[in-house]
């Protein structure tokens, strides 16, 4: 080997050598010089994950006690309402909105677990306006007797739903799949809503 082949060799050695250990994707140096494979931002605690679904849980039934402060008299004036023969009795409500609530509160942590507030403001954004809104409905059909603004609100609240799926379909099948029975649920109601206050006129 020639004295120039020598040195050529020679600089591409000790060049290799300075060269820093290859790093695995997805791992982060720490200072001692090895590879440290950091877990992803989206791998809570266990305890942090409850804590999460106890306060979705919480904020979702909150929002369903203020509707039902205005619907402390509901069963009685739904008694006394002309109503389509495809209404559901009074006591039918409790248990279906109990159960939507609660489909709800486990969507909106899926989410929240999966990207933080932060990673997904504008789909949980979206959840708590359409929360708020279907509190609204409520005092607008039940305490105020105003089913006109009833059924407007109704039909805002059904597109605020969709909105929400939409948005945590980017995120989570699963969380978006929970919303459909009370988007079902929504339509139903819009119909029901509106039937009612057509039959009801001196009364809504």
């Amino acid at each position: 080997m020639s004295p120039c082949a020598q040195c050529s060799c020679a600089a591409s050695c000790k060049k290799d050598e300075r060269r820093e250990p290859a790093v695995p994707r997805g791992a982060r140096p720490l200072n001692c010089g090895r590879p440290h494979v950091m877990p992803p931002e989206s791998a809570l605690s266990k305890s942090r994950q409850t804590a999460g679904l106890v306060g979705w849980v919480l904020l979702t039934f909150t929002a369903a006690g203020v509707g039902a402060i205005a619907s402390v008299d509901a069963s009685a004036f739904y008694a006394e309402l002309a109503r389509p023969s495809w209404a559901p009795p009074a006591w039918l409500f409790g248990p279906v909105w109990s159960a939507l609530y609660a489909l709800m509160a486990v969507s909106a942590w899926l989410v929240w677990r999966d990207r933080g507030f932060a990673g997904a403001r504008t789909a949980l954004v979206l959840f708590i306006i359409q929360l708020a809104a279907n509190a609204l409905w409520s005092w607008l059909f039940f305490a105020w007797h105003r089913g006109d603004l009833a059924f407007a609100e109704v039909l805002i609240l059904w597109c605020l739903i969709v909105a929400t799926i939409v948005s945590f379909q980017r995120i989570s099948i699963l969380a978006a799949g929970l919303l459909y029975p009370y988007l079902a649920w929504c339509t139903f109601a819009s119909a029901l809503t509106f039937t009612i206050w057509s039959l009801n006129p001196g009364v809504l």
